[in-house]
Order: C-alpha cells, then sequence, then structure tokens
C-alpha cells in the first residue's frame, strides 16, 4: 500500500484510541501494509489466527493486536481490545482525500417539476431528477444517476455514478450506495391464472435508515403493498437481492451475493455470510451469525452461530463417489432398520 508520503509517530495514531502501547512512541509509520509483507515503517494488524504464523518474522515497524498476541511481538505493539477496529481508525491516516465536491448543478442534469433541492447538494453531470425529489443538504450525486418523482435524500448522503432510486424511495441520513444499485425496483409478484403468469402491481416503496451502507450492483426491490425496509446501520457488500416486503434489523452485516426472499424478517446485529440463501415468508431473530453460503429454509428463532451445506470443496472423483454414496443413503437407511428389526426378534428368542 502507497503512503502517499504521509508520516506519523506511533503516539499521533493512537491519539484517542482505547489501546496500549507497548514499544516506541516515536517510531515513525509511513504506511499500511499486510503482515507476511509489510516493510519497515509500515503498521500492520493481527486479527486472524491463520496469519499468526507471519507475526515472528513481520518486518512492519509495529502491529495491532490483543494483549493475549503481544507477548509474541517482536516489534512495537499497539494492544487493543478490537484490533479490526483501531485498524481502521489509524488506517483513516494514510487514506487518500477525495476532494469535496463542490455544490451545484450540473448544466446536462436534468430537473422535474416541484424538486426541493438544498443549495448545498451536488448534482453530477447526466443525471435525470424527478418530480417532486427532495434532496437535503450535503447530499452528494453522482454522474448519471436516475432520482424517480417522490423520492426523498436526506443530509450527508452519497450516491455514487449510475445509481437508480425509482419512485416514492425513502433514504436517510449518512447513507452511502455504490455504483449500479437499484433500488424500488418491483418485487418479483405474479399469479397464475389458468397455466400463465399476470403480475401484481407493487404497491409499497423501500424505507432506508440512517447511516446504512449499500454495495455495488445491490438490488432492493419495492414491496408489494407496503415499504421494504433496512433499518439504521446495516451494512451491505455488493451483489445482493432483496426481495420485497423484506426487512432487515439495526446494525445487520451482510456479505456478497447472499439472497433474500419475499416478506422475510431478519433482525437486528446479524452477521451474514457470502452466498447464502434466505427463503421468503420466515424470520431470523437478533443476533444470529450465518457461515457463506448457507441455506436458510425455516425461521431461526434462537440467537447464535448457524450453517449449512454438507462438505467443501473437494477433487471431482471424490466428490462423485460422495454423491453416489449419498443418493444410496435411502436404501441403506432401509437395510438397517430390516437387520435392527431382526436383531430385536433374535434377541427376544435369547430371553
Amino acid at each position: 500500500m502507497q503512503a502517499n508520503h504521509k508520516k506519523y509517530t506511533l503516539s499521533e495514531l493512537i491519539q484517542g484510541l482505547d489501546v496500549k502501547l507497548k514499544g516506541d512512541p516515536q517510531c515513525i509509520i509511513t504506511g499500511i501494509g499486510p503482515i507476511q509483507q509489510a516493510q519497515v515503517g509500515q503498521i500492520t494488524f493481527l486479527t486472524n489466527p491463520l496469519y499468526k504464523k507471519y507475526l515472528e518474522t513481520t518486518a512492519a515497524s509495529a502491529v495491532i493486536l490483543k494483549e493475549e498476541e503481544a507477548l509474541d511481538c517482536p516489534v512495537n505493539a499497539i494492544i487493543s481490545p478490537n484490533p479490526y477496529y483501531t485498524y481502521a481508525q489509524i488506517a483513516a491516516f494514510f487514506s487518500e482525500q477525495v476532494k469535496a465536491p463542490t455544490p451545484g448543478i450540473h448544466p446536462s442534469a436534468v430537473l422535474g417539476e416541484d424538486c426541493d433541492i438544498h443549495a448545498s447538494v451536488t448534482i453530477s453531470p447526466y443525471c435525470v431528477i424527478g418530480k417532486e425529489v427532495k434532496i437535503a443538504e450535503n447530499v452528494y450525486i453522482g454522474p448519471g444517476c436516475f432520482i424517480g418523482d417522490g423520492t426523498v435524500i436526506e443530509a450527508d448522503s452519497r450516491l455514487d455514478a449510475h445509481v437508480t432510486l425509482y419512485h416514492k424511495v425513502k433514504i436517510g441520513k449518512r447513507v452511502r450506495i455504490a455504483s449500479g444499485v437499484v433500488i424500488g425496483a418491483d418485487g418479483f409478484g405474479f399469479a397464475n391464472n389458468k397455466g400463465a403468469w399476470h403480475k401484481v402491481p407493487q404497491l409499497g416503496s423501500v424505507t432506508i435508515g440512517d447511516d446504512v451502507d449499500i454495495g455495488a450492483n445491490t438490488t432492493i426491490d419495492r414491496g408489494a403493498v407496503e415499504d421494504t425496509i433496512i433499518e439504521n446501520g446495516v451494512k451491505m457488500d455488493n451483489l445482493m437481492q432483496i426481495g420485497h416486503n423484506v426487512r432487515i434489523g439495526a446494525n445487520t452485516i451482510m456479505a456478497g451475493c447472499t439472497g433474500v426472499a419475499g416478506s422475510t424478517v431478519i433482525g437486528k446485529n446479524c452477521m451474514i455470510g457470502g452466498g447464502s440463501c434466505i427463503n421468503g415468508h420466515i424470520t431470523i431473530t437478533d443476533g444470529v451469525m450465518l457461515t457463506g453460503m448457507s441455506a436458510v429454509t425455516k425461521s431461526i428463532l434462537q440467537p447464535g452461530l448457524y450453517s449449512s451445506g454438507v462438505v467443501g470443496v473437494v477433487p471431482n472423483e471424490e466428490f462423485r463417489k460422495n454423491n453416489a454414496r449419498f443418493n444410496r443413503l435411502g436404501n441403506l437407511m432401509d437395510r438397517v432398520k430390516s437387520l435392527e428389526s431382526r436383531l430385536k426378534e433374535l434377541t427376544e428368542r435369547v430371553k
């Protein structure tokens, strides 16, 4: 990682943080690096036990880690109860500062009638803003965005390039929406009559709370009758599919390529692993953690860690053998039951 020619002492980097320093407070740090590749002058962190093997040989000038690992640290140690959070705070010193946008509406933007747009808003080139749209102070609208009629965007939110918000969507404060996101498209609602599928009007919308992050190319469908709701503090990765009438509780975090079918409720403070598939019309309670690629087919009513699947990736030949064995389990169970029955008969005769 490039240091951008910035230099800080360790004492400057940790000022105000809930940490202890073991080592030289005047050590100069010029950048960030991964623990196995970091060089002199860089700071790194240790949160994953798989990387502990690199600790004794790291060339970094300082490592952020927990107290129980500090004894094995050969360089300056920043001891933290939450190393990853501490890393995030320190990494901000070295992030490239994006120039603040200049407020104003680009001449190529198209605005509908009766909009209420604060003077501090930035609307970039080639945006299309519908009728009766309300945009609060310090909002940034990136190039090529579309904002549908009656949509509301609250203060300090940011839309990157090519975001689409359909009509009457509500976006809270300090929301970050990455490029390619579509919010408020029709949910997947069709009624079958005599073998033909007929579209069901989607009459609700989408409400996004405050401090929500939505990753690139994510889609959030509007509700069929009531709104789809994403509560405060939710963090979504890229390529998510959120069905109509879903509700996601506050401070839940969801990794990429997760799909949530319609009318499901996910509680607060959940952690959803990447590639998970969550069935419709079920409830996941607060405090649930799903490991990656979990298939959730029924409600989860107790907090805790949940997983699904049989095994991870194996060589194809082994997979085919295991799959054949799996398909014979029914016959095997029948044979076992038959043997158990015969054993029971023989045991009774002996008695």
